[in-house]
């Protein structure tokens, strides 16, 4: 997951649960950035007969799971979301999968020539294992009235399910703070839309993947092997 692996720069898309996150994802990719969502890894690691779901089948039971046998996300979510230990063993099991198969697209983006890829990530604050390797962090943010009333309208929550979910990620002001870049997703559409362009012409000017792209040559000729055990630690 090393920008220095791929000689491009990185930049974390992130936000808290309906803050807009995806919105502006999406937005960005229909402008052609290239962008690498977690929440899609996710769903392709835990696939039926894979490493990862035989794990969570182990430690969660075969009760999570649907009629076709994959995984019962709505049923596994309300489990994590009520306990911090399972929530933090799902974790365990999910994210060194999903850290491979996104550091494999990665290297997909690469070869295809491109400068920079967005990784959208939702927990990208709360893991804090992918900050250091991004050039630039984007937080999507709303007020918290508008996050709770989003998720209860979204999801068809009571107002205790909504703000337990909340709850159980950084607090969206906490992540504006160590953010590079900050979308105000509280208002309009149009507004929202403004600010993402913004940001999308500030990603298409950057030249900062030449200097990535130095730092890669000058590092797989004088420390190779640094490098590749480098990988290894990111992606085991």
């Amino acid at each position: 997951m090393v920008a220095i692996a791929v000689g491009m720069f990185l930049v974390g898309l992130t936000g808290g649960i309906a803050s807009g996150k995806s919105t502006v994802s999406s937005q960005l990719k229909e402008l052609g950035c290239p962008i690498i969502d977690a929440d899609v890894v996710a769903r392709k690691v835990v696939k039926p007969q894979s490493p990862a779901y035989r794990l969570i089948l182990q430690h969660f039971g075969r009760e999570i799971l649907l009629d076709n046998g994959e995984i019962d996300r709505q049923k596994l979510g309300q489990i994590i979301f009520s306990s911090p230990e399972k929530r933090k063993l799902l974790n365990s099991i999910t994210h060194p999968e999903i850290h491979k198969e996104m550091f494999k697209q990665i290297l997909l983006y690469f070869i295809k020539g491109y400068r920079y890829v967005i990784l959208d990530v939702p927990l990208l604050f709360e893991t804090r294992r992918l900050t250091r390797f991004l050039t630039h962090t984007v937080v999507v943010y709303c007020d918290p009235a508008t996050q709770l009333s989003r998720l209860m309208q979204r999801d068809g929550l009571s107002q205790e399910e909504a703000e337990q979910r909340i709850g159980a990620q950084m607090p969206l002001k906490e992540k504006r703070g160590l953010a590079s870049h900050v979308i105000e997703n509280s208002g309009s559409r149009e507004d929202t839309h403004r600010q993402m362009l913004r940001l999308h012409t500030k990603l298409e000017d950057s030249m900062e993947f030449l200097v990535v792209r130095a730092v890669a040559v000058a590092a797989v000729a004088g420390l190779g092997g640094l490098f590749l055990c480098t990988v290894r630690m990111l992606v085991s």
